[in-house]
This record gives C-alpha cells, sequence and structure tokens, in this order.
C-alpha cells in the first residue's frame, strides 16, 4: 500500500517542541514574609504565581508543573500530591475504578468560567498550603529564621529525575523499561527530550549554614544540564548567585516586588529552548565568596583543607585536624611562617650609543655607512 500511495506522511514526525517541567520551588519563611508584608504578602504573591503556573500549561499541552514548598521547619509537595491507596480485599484490589484524580478536582467549587485543569492546580496548591500553615506552631518559628531550600531543591530535583524517566518510553523489545531507563548506556532506549528547569522564589537572607546541601544541589543540576532561575523578592545570598551563574540560568532582584505577576511573565516563561532565540537578563556581577565549614560564615579569605577542599575561617582548629575528612592539617603555620617572596630580577639598562653594530639595533641619526678600502 505505500508503494501504491506513494505518498511519505507515514513518515513526518511532530515537530512540536518537546514538553517543558517546570518545577517552582516557594520560600514560605514566615518571618521573610512578615517583613515583605507591607510591599507584597504572600497571599497576593501565591495569586500571582497561580497565574503564572496557569500560562506555563497553556503554553504547551504537554507540559508539566511541580511546587514545592520552602518552609522554617520542613519542605513539602504543595502539587502534586500522592494519592492513597487502594483498598485491598484477601491481597487483591476490590476492582473498583480510581477515583482519586476526580474526587480532588471536584473538591473546590465547580465554575464554568475556569479552565478545569487550571481549577484542579489552584485548588490543590492552595488547600495544601493552608494544611502546611496549620501545622506551623510558634516553637517552630522560634526554632530558626530560615528557610530549608536546600532540602526542598533536592526535592525539585528528585521530582525532575522521576519525571524524566516516565515520560522516556522504550521500544517494544525491552522488558524491564524503568531498569533499561536507569542505564544510560543502554542503546535500547529510545529517550524523549524533556526540557526541565527550577524557579526558586526567595525572600530569605542569608544561607550561608546550608551552604554545602546547597552546593551539591548545584552540582546535580549542572551535571544534568537543569537550569536554576532565581526570583529574589527580599535579602540577598551569594549561593543563589552562585546556583543561578553555574546552570545557567536567570537572576533577578527586582526594585519593586509589587510587580510580581510581570516579571514571572517577561523574564521566567520562556523555558530553555525559547530562550535559545531571546535575551535573557543577566545578573551582571556574581559573588563567588565561599562559606566556611566551621561557623557557616562567608569569607574573603580562608583555609582549606588539601584532602576534602574545606573552607575555615580560622586556623584553630581541634586538634589540629579537619572537621571533614579529619586530616592533619598544620593551618597555624600559615600565621608564623610568612610566605617567601622570591625577589624579582632587574633588567640592566643598555647604555645609549654603545653595541651599535648588534643585530637588530638602531643606527645613530645622520651616521653613514663606514667605507671599507
Amino acid at each position: 500500500m505505500n508503494n501504491i500511495d506513494g505518498s511519505d506522511r507515514h513518515l513526518k514526525t511532530e515537530e512540536a517542541p518537546p514538553p517543558s517541567l517546570l518545577a517552582i520551588v516557594l520560600d514560605t519563611n514566615p518571618h521573610a514574609w512578615a517583613h515583605l508584608s507591607s510591599t507584597l504578602s504572600l497571599s497576593a504573591a501565591l495569586a500571582n504565581i497561580l497565574i503564572f503556573i496557569n500560562a506555563h500549561l497553556a503554553s504547551g499541552n504537554a507540559n508539566e508543573v511541580a511546587v514545592i514548598a520552602s518552609h522554617s521547619h520542613k519542605t513539602s509537595f504543595l502539587y502534586p500530591t500522592k494519592t492513597p491507596s487502594q483498598p485491598q480485599q484477601n491481597g487483591k484490589t476490590n476492582g473498583d475504578v480510581d477515583m482519586i484524580g476526580d474526587r480532588a478536582g471536584r473538591s473546590h467549587k465547580e465554575s464554568p468560567n475556569k479552565y478545569r485543569p487550571f481549577a484542579v492546580v489552584e485548588s490543590t496548591i492552595l488547600q495544601n498550603f493552608a494544611k502546611l500553615l496549620d501545622e506551623t506552631s510558634e516553637k517552630h518559628l522560634a526554632a530558626t529564621p530560615t528557610t530549608l531550600i536546600g532540602g526542598a531543591l533536592s526535592l525539585a530535583l528528585t521530582y525532575i529525575s522521576k519525571s524524566t524517566l516516565l515520560h522516556a518510553p522504550v521500544t517494544s523489545g525491552t522488558e524491564n523499561s524503568m531498569a533499561a531507563l536507569a542505564d544510560a548506556e543502554n542503546v535500547h532506549v529510545d529517550r524523549v527530550p524533556l526540557t526541565s528547569r527550577i524557579l526558586i522564589v526567595s525572600v530569605s537572607g542569608d544561607l550561608a549554614n546550608q551552604y554545602i546541601p546547597v552546593m551539591n544541589s548545584i552540582f546535580a543540576a549542572q551535571r544534568k544540564k537543569i537550569p536554576i532561575d532565581i526570583l529574589k523578592l527580599a535579602g540577598d545570598t551569594v549561593l543563589l548567585q552562585q546556583a543561578s551563574d553555574a546552570t545557567g540560568g536567570v537572576y533577578m532582584k527586582p526594585d519593586r516586588p509589587e510587580g510580581l505577576l510581570q516579571y514571572l511573565m517577561m523574564a521566567f516563561l520562556p523555558d530553555a529552548t525559547a530562550r535559545a532565540s531571546l535575551v535573557v537578563p543577566s545578573a551582571g556581577g556574581v559573588d563567588f565568596r565561599a562559606a566556611c565549614f566551621c561557623h557557616r560564615n562567608v569569607v574573603d579569605i580562608g583555609y582549606v583543607c588539601s584532602v576534602c577542599l574545606s573552607i575555615f575561617c580560622n586556623p584553630n582548629l581541634p586538634d589540629n585536624l579537619c572537621l571533614t575528612c579529619g586530616s592533619y592539617l598544620s593551618l597555624r603555620a600559615a600565621l608564623t611562617n610568612p610566605p617567601a617572596l622570591i625577589p624579582k630580577k632587574k633588567k640592566k639598562k643598555r647604555k645609549a650609543g654603545t653595541d651599535t653594530a648588534t643585530p637588530g639595533g638602531s643606527t645613530p641619526a645622520g651616521s653613514n655607512t663606514p667605507l671599507h678600502p
């Protein structure tokens, strides 16, 4: 039939852009939002983020989103959430159809003027966010004034890795699809590109106490080529600047946080595929200072372990042992013995009028070529 038809429409493939997965890490630190409440409240910011999520989902039928809350005492998924398991009888399922998704969608008030997928995402995020605030007690707020951004980044990277496995089909000859996808050297896997990125909406200040977990997440995202975008509404931290610069993301610190929706739409809505044709905003200068492993303070000059590359701000370590790997370090010798400086050799100045016959030397002005008899 192919020879009779004479057309090549069965060979044509879909040239649509690849599906995009957006993982949003929302900083819900109550202390930081309390200082920003006069300019932008948390409820208003969440409403703007929901509009931004709807715009991302509307830009492609296969686009997905994940929202993770980075709270003061824990990190949790706002969307999607785990579905409870089906009831079982005698070790077997009861045969009923799984209607968890339908009940989740009907838990809110139906509106004929709202697109149903948008309503499902919105209601789920609002319900889980209200549950998170109800579980926060005064003891949690008094324990720490910062947020667990390192754990939220780890959850985002884990979800992106899982979604990449689930969206990549395998050939029909492969028996165990998940085992084949986990093997990067498997040539029988027909992978479908999935464009993934992480957006961090941050309001907390210094995150030096989470230097190690955040840097580990940055290296993992850099290895997987997952850009990390930063929208800094308040405060400032060098770790997030380094995360955006190392992964090729967008870093923006707006002067007017009340225009949150405009910043989200103009700077963070295009994915990695669209950014190849756009001029994305740049952060300018990036602060590459590191935080010490002993006090978690950002330092300009520190002492580095030659074994594990740990950074210390003070050479007086207990028993002169590295706090990370336990290697013996002689950091105090750096203070007692100043570094030796090798004097620079001075070049001898050549006297004027001498060595005129040297090849390449200059000939005095007004002199003629000497005549030889």
